[in-house]
């Protein structure tokens, strides 16, 4: 298992970028960056600067965020299969991919979500590095951060009303984590 680094978000940006970029390309030319790790710890914050960091390069890159593709807040275990069958297996086959979007609002499935064509497709969110999932990935990255520091920026991004959504969610983490061994097969281990 790699040690953690502790990185700023650029620096973690350029050098999850040259991982990435250093792999070969399956046999459909895409290469696929998943950003794994629990609530809270910079997974989406990380994804848009490596896919700005990739751009700059020159690099065509996509975003997939997970929290697309979770069916509610009991979701997680859930959410693996569908990256995996809609997004994953697709892009890698060289076959478009698209995904349906939950919404979180009504509660249900709403439209099909087309993930553009890229070189580098970054992959970010809870269980995306799980091993139904690595078959398709170039690299994986864990991203963590202390557990009040993950608490405080969920509560301040979505209030405190959402507490015990996010105390059921890290639940679902910790199986999750436990069972895919995810933090011990990632390339790079980063503290945010």
């Amino acid at each position: 298992m790699p040690e953690p680094n502790s990185a700023d978000t650029a620096g973690a940006a350029e050098a999850a970028a040259d991982l990435v970029l250093d792999r070969e390309a399956g046999r459909s030319g895409v290469r696929v960056l998943a950003l794994d790790g629990p609530s809270g710890s910079g997974k989406t914050t990380l994804a848009a600067a490596v896919a700005a960091a990739l751009r700059a390069r020159g690099v065509s890159a996509t975003k997939v965020h997970m929290d697309d593709l979770y069916p509610g807040w009991d979701g997680l275990a859930e959410a693996v299969g569908l990256v995996t069958a809609q997004v994953l297996e697709p892009l890698t086959a060289g076959a478009p991919a698209a995904f349906h979007r939950w919404d979180w609002v009504a509660h249900r499935w709403a439209e099909r979500v087309p993930v553009p064509a890229a070189d580098i497709v970054v992959v970010e969110g809870v269980g995306c590095g799980s091993r139904p999932c690595a078959p398709h990935l170039t690299a994986l990255v864990w991203v963590e951060a202390d557990d009040d520091v993950r608490m405080r920026r969920g509560i301040e991004r979505d209030g405190e009303a959402y507490r015990p959504h996010w105390e059921r969610w890290a639940a679902q983490e910790r199986v999750l984590f436990a069972a895919e061994g995810t933090r011990e097969r990632a390339d790079v281990v980063l503290r945010t």
